[in-house]
């Protein structure tokens, strides 16, 4: 049996920040976005992942491979985007067999005004107290870190 490759302290340190930032991030922006959008973080990440789509469109099989998520969670989460109106849910023209979500007017506007808000709570939680030199850093160390946990690049295209 092998030994076990301990941390060392400053591993140990660095790990547990790094925990630190992935349990209080999530709710911080659940907070705002649900305050000022009335969406949940993941809702909102589905509306702009469709927003940043040609013709504002996408394969749910597409969309849930850049939300991380499962194609049973994210038609519960469409169907309550439906309900509101911000997006619709068809066959795809080229596949039948394909389902796409498209943003309406409504679901446009809703990722438009929400952006914003979104966008400042990420700056001032995140890269307000950053130096560029530390952005860099962090991308890069993210980058590492997504080498390993996805590889494939599912949820991000390398840049």
């Amino acid at each position: 049996m092998t030994e076990p490759r301990w941390l060392t302290d400053d591993e140990r340190e660095a790990w547990l920040r790094l925990m630190a930032v992935t349990m209080l991030l999530p709710g911080r922006l659940e907070t705002q976005l649900k305050r000022d959008a009335g969406l949940s973080h993941f809702e909102y990440y589905v509306l702009a992942m469709i927003s940043e789509s040609t013709e504002r469109s996408l394969a749910l099989s597409e969309l849930a491979a850049r939300t991380n998520s499962s194609l049973s969670r994210l038609s519960h989460v469409i169907a309550r985007l439906e309900v509101q109106g911000l997006l619709t849910r068809c066959a795809s023209p080229s596949d039948g067999r394909t389902s796409i979500a498209q943003l309406t007017e409504a679901g446009w506007a809703k990722v438009v005004g929400s952006a914003p808000g979104h966008v400042e709570e990420v700056r001032s939680v995140v890269f307000d107290s950053l130096t560029p030199g530390q952005v860099s850093q962090l991308s890069e160390i993210c980058g590492s870190l997504l080498g390993t946990l996805d590889p494939d690049h599912r949820l991000l295209r390398p840049s």
